[in-house]
């Protein structure tokens, strides 16, 4: 058996579960488990880490010893479910660099920031989809410590990084769509400050746990590295407390609030136009196209669904962690934190439709670049109220300022 073949200090860093059943059955695993595992430890004190390499065994906090080894259904499922995700994420959030940075038309300081979105997106699932697809055919970690360090900064580097490019695009929208006139006009400089921002803010936050500020470690089914969110000391705690802060309500925040102000003023200028036309006594100001395309409904769809896609992608992660870091460590199983972290990486999915598929003028380029991709069958005019960006062409009827010149 590979428990007996086991050198005594590898017993010493799996854990106390090993080598007595008595404490196994008091941390829940039961005594005779595996549940038809393949390999790995056997008899009746199998863990989900019997397969983890030993110079790894070193990361894993105990509180993942005590669960018998998934089963390999769940690693294929995991694995599958990963690639889907990588696919769509890096062919979608690619097709939107490459439309947006070989269309004259849409290279604008605003889309500058749906650019960088795309990117950080794209570099996100380009750096972990095959790792964790390798790890889920294996059925642990079996790439080492340092790609464990680097696969855990960059999915937090990128993650963060996204985030706040969303927070940007939200807070541009707000400046034009609400202060209209009155807003500083962005230009490429200031995107550029405003991306170096975003970048090294992220950059900050993900390096600390090289510096011993909490650390990256194998988590759930231990195909995949995180945040160390297990470890009881309030030094380890507070990286996660500090972390989930700037990276998750400070911008959730700033999101609902310039998405807030931008329905409701569009909902004020819609109102104003209807009682201008009933003073008119005409049926409408606006054509009958422009009439099914309204400002006002479009940017209410759009708030909601940026909203409701960041609650469904990083609320799961983010009350595993919370979950860990408060002690309530018996909610948390190798299946339901690994889960969690797929919905997050999920959030890289959801960008290049929201952002990307969304904008008028992405759509032409769409059409005219890759025909049998188009969202509809004829292209949009690039003129009028079609043309303008997702930002510009519903901010010329609250600001008054025309489409094209953004």
């Amino acid at each position: 058996m590979a428990l007996a073949m086991a050198m005594p200090s590898e017993m010493w860093s799996r854990g106390p579960a090993y080598g007595n059943p008595q404490v196994a059955y008091q941390w829940g695993a039961p005594p005779g488990g595996g549940g038809g595992y393949r390999g790995g430890g056997g008899g009746g004190n199998s863990s989900v880490i019997d397969k983890v390499l030993p110079d790894m065994l070193h990361l894993i906090d105990s509180h993942w010893h005590q669960f018998p080894p998934m089963n390999p259904l769940w690693h294929a499922i995991l694995g599958f479910v990963i690639a889907c995700l990588g696919v769509v994420a890096i062919s979608g959030n690619g097709m939107v660099i490459y439309i947006f940075t070989s269309t004259k038309a849409l290279r604008t300081p605003s889309n500058l920031l749906v650019l960088n979105l795309a990117f950080s997106d794209f570099c996100l699932m380009f750096a972990m989809c095959p790792v964790m697809v390798i790890n889920c055919y294996n059925e642990t970690w079996v790439m080492g410590a340092l790609i464990c360090d680097l696969y855990g900064f960059a999915g937090s580097l990128f993650g963060c990084t996204s985030i706040w490019s969303m927070v940007l695009i939200a807070i541009d929208r707000y400046n034009v769509i609400v202060k209209g006139l009155a807003a500083k006009p962005l230009t490429n400089k200031r995107a550029a400050a405003w991306l170096l921002f975003a970048w090294t803010l992220s950059l900050v936050w993900t390096i600390f746990p090289f510096f011993g500020w909490n650390r990256y470690v194998p988590e759930g089914n231990m195909t995949a590295c995180g945040t160390d969110y297990l470890t009881r000391d309030w030094f380890s705690r507070s990286y996660i407390l500090g972390y989930s802060y700037f990276c998750y309500f400070l911008p959730l925040k700033v999101i609902v609030y310039c998405y807030w102000f931008i329905v409701s003023a569009v909902s004020a200028h819609e109102k104003n136009m209807r009682e201008q036309a009933k003073k008119m006594n005409v049926a409408s100001l606006r054509s009958a196209e422009a009439q099914q395309k309204s400002a006002e409904g479009k940017l209410a769809k759009i708030a909601l669904m940026t909203i409701s896609l960041w609650f469904m992608a990083w609320t799961p992660y983010l009350i595993v962690n919370y979950i860990g870091i408060f002690d309530g460590h018996s909610v948390i199983t190798p299946l339901n934190s690994i889960w969690a972290s797929l919905f997050a990486k999920a959030n890289s999915c959801y960008n290049p439709i929201v952002y990307g598929i969304s904008h008028p003028k992405y759509r032409v380029a769409l059409y005219k670049k890759f025909p049998c991709l188009a969202c509809s069958s004829e292209p949009e005019p690039s003129g009028g109220g079609g043309g303008g960006g997702d930002t510009s062409s519903v901010a010329s009827g609250v600001t008054a300022v025309s489409s094209e010149e953004h």
